[in-house]
């Protein structure tokens, strides 16, 4: 787990990766693609929220918000955008539980670095995803320093943050972490506030090392709208920013989590235990165009409250004592509670956002209750064999072991109550093999070859909407190969990978409606092919650039929907909202003190809006950039975000049919901060 790495490796080597074995590794000798963005680099770039934390790393494209709110984001990696698809780990965490990562929720303040593990997660992360890993890892007690930090911006947003160690007992360490943002929007009546706090403990007890965090955050958000698709284009009836939601609205999720972890030293390597627990409860009321028609547009409201339990427990062993080898094994157990009661109503809203009705102020027209339950459990083992100098070969083995529940209610007032209830389990064997290696070497400069393959399944989504329908779906299940190369040149100051990937998949899981609620179905097979590169270069101590570009194919294979009461085949048809081409381009210059600049271009290619890739979205490009003025202890500096100020569609709503989430518009920043 991440309590395994000591703090002096991580401080000295930005490059230690642990969420692909949970043994601290470099990243050079994974046999997977993996990119890894260190604390300091985003704060050089002023990165506060994923899309710019990761803009710079190849195959990934993060668009904000999305169907959980302005504070939310929905990630595409290995060209499939979904918001479940990949797997959110922090600090040795799955964040989100058994059920869907919450990005809402997540600080990127006091970070030590982001690991990034594109394909499907390691088996020691069970069955949670199939495109990647986003593994966050903020920084131990009593390694990080001090760091005060305030700003405002654009749209009437501010934000600061406090990251300090505390006082206590003699070998026991503590540090806390405090951040609040108010971001204003462009759109009408839209924005979000968010309050964080992090207070992460460790300390030697027998003859080990125990960790507790505490970790609890309150986001308050007013939702922007999805903008409803006429035939091939965004409608031109729909005004730039104009709000359909409820006056009011809001999305509003708190969440409390605690972890114990215990790291014993053992002759043979070492045990960890852990154990963590979080609560998360949302209340919201959002709405959504249904018929855009003069003078008025119809829609339909939801107003619900959902709460979530989720306890993660794993044990394992590290065995690194037999010389060559690395071994993992070990037992995790995942357990869900989830619910969600609410109801719809109609209403009518004017071309502009105009005359809503307030939120709650709308009878209801059913009550919907949801209970689902689910237990995801599994035994694993890793090993890894460094056969001979140059060729190390690993394999991945895992037994899950999957029981899922789920009971529904739903009364449409005046048509009765309908209830039912389902039940699946799930017995099955996923795994991987890969191999690396070492083709040239002089010094630190090398080159290494590398090849894995990784077969894995995934419990259906549950999107916590009032889709009544008891059905489980099916599992969702995924082969991939990948083939690469990385190395390193020029005294290690150029660095590159190159990734090539094929992955196929069955039973995916795609947005749907059902009696007019949006709800999720099966979809047939789909198949992602695309190649992946990222080169880095240190030019001087001060001077770092860094590029990326991918080339993605995703396509269904078998699926057949119906569209107006016509069942189409899609077969061949490219996947919506992937872009073939992704590019990024950035530049830092940060010396020790003086005057800090850096940019960032980032490129996203044309893209179909829909499933019969009748309407194609053209390609476009953001610029963000930054300035600024540093000493030993303060920086000042001015970053702009989307400066170019893009409103292209980025993310499909799951909840609305044929509607799009824009880019969010530009953003101007100006901080201060002190550090020691």
């Amino acid at each position: 787990m991440v309590g395994d790495v000591p703090p002096q490796a991580i401080a000295s080597d930005p490059v230690v990766v642990v969420v692909a074995t949970r043994i601290v590794e470099d990243r050079s000798r994974l046999s997977s693609s993996t990119s890894v963005v260190s604390g300091e680099d985003l704060r050089n770039r002023g990165a506060t929220d994923l899309r710019s934390a990761l803009a710079l790393v190849a195959g990934v494209d993060i668009a904000p918000g999305g169907d959980g709110g302005p504070a939310a984001a929905v990630p595409e990696m290995w060209g499939f955008r979904e918001f479940d698809a990949f797997l959110l780990v922090v600090d040795g965490v799955p964040w989100g539980g058994a059920f869907n990562p919450d990005t809402v929720t997540l600080s990127l303040q006091d970070v030590e670095r982001i690991e990034i593990l594109r394909g499907a997660a390691p088996v020691m992360y069970g069955a949670t995803s199939f495109v990647g890993v986003i593994h966050v890892v903020h920084r131990a007690p009593g390694s990080g320093g001090t760091r005060f930090s305030g700003s405002v911006g654009t749209e009437s947003s501010v934000a600061g943050s406090a990251s300090f160690d505390l006082p206590g007992p003699t070998g026991f360490e503590s540090r806390i972490t405090l951040d609040a943002d108010q971001h204003g929007l462009s759109d009408d009546r839209a924005d979000f506030q968010r309050a964080h706090v992090g207070w992460r403990n460790e300390g030697e007890v027998a003859d080990g090392k125990l960790r507790l965090t505490l970790d609890a955050t309150a986001v308050e958000q007013s939702p922007v709208s999805p903008v409803p698709r006429q035939g091939r284009v965004l409608s031109p009836l729909v005004p730039l920013d104009a709000n359909y939601n409820p006056r009011g609205a809001y999305i509003d999720p708190t969440r409390v989590a605690l972890t114990v972890e215990f790291t014993q030293p053992q002759s043979y390597g070492a045990w960890s235990t852990l154990a963590s627990y979080a609560h998360t409860g949302t209340k919201a009321e959002r709405g959504f165009v249904t018929a855009v028609a003069q003078p008025t547009f119809d829609a339909q409201g939801f107003r619900t409250r959902t709460t979530q339990d989720d306890v993660y427990l794993d044990a394992h062993a590290q065995i690194t004592s037999v010389e060559q080898f690395e071994f993992v094994v070990g037992a995790d157990y995942l357990f869900g509670d989830g619910s969600i009661n609410g109801g719809d109503y109609d209403y009518t809203v004017a071309a502009n956002g105009s005359g809503a009705p307030q939120a709650g102020s709308v009878p209801l027209n059913s009550d919907v209750g949801i209970d689902v339950t689910r237990h995801l459990g599994g035994l694993y083992g890793y090993a890894a064999w460094q056969a001979t100098e140059r060729l190390r070969l690993d394999a991945g083995l895992r037994l899950n072991l999957v029981n899922e529940s789920r009971d529904t209610r739903a009364e449409e007032f005046g048509a009765g109550v309908e209830q039912g209830s389902d039940q699946r389990g799930t017995n099955r064997l996923s795994g991987s093999a890969g191999a690396i290696f070492t083709a040239w070497t002089d010094g630190v400069d090398d080159l290494k070859l590398f090849a894995g393959y990784r077969n894995t399944f995934k419990p259906a989504a549950v999107d916590f909407g009032l889709d009544a329908e008891p059905e489980i779906l099916e599992p969702e299940t995924g082969e991939s190969i990948e083939v690469g190369a990385r190395g390193a040149f020029a005294g290690g100051r150029f660095e590159f990978e190159i990734d090539l990937f094929q992955m196929d998949l069955a039973n995916l899981v795609l947005p749907s409606s059902s009696n007019g609620l949006p709800s999720l179905e099966n979809a047939g097979a789909e198949r992602f092919r695309g190649i992946e590169t990222e080169l880095r270069a240190h030019v001087t101590d001060d001077l770092m650039l860094r590029a990326a570009w991918s080339l993605h194919d995703a396509r269904f294979l078998d699926y057949v929907r119906d569209f107006d009461g016509v069942p189409t085949q899609l077969d061949g048809n490219r996947q919506e909202m992937t872009p073939r081409d992704l590019g990024a381009f950035g530049a830092v210059w940060t010396p020790p003190s003086g005057f800090v600049a850096r940019a960032d271009v980032r490129y996203t290619g044309a893209r179909y809006l829909n499933k019969r890739n009748t309407a194609l979205a053209p390609g476009f490009t953001s610029w963000s950039a930054g300035i600024g003025w540093r000493t030993p202890r303060w920086e000042v500096r001015l970053d702009g975000e989307n400066l170019s100020d893009q409103r292209d569609p980025v993310a499909e709503s799951e909840l609305a049919d044929a509607s799009y989430y824009r880019l969010e518009g530009r953003r101007v920043w100006l901080s201060c901060t002190w550090s020691e």
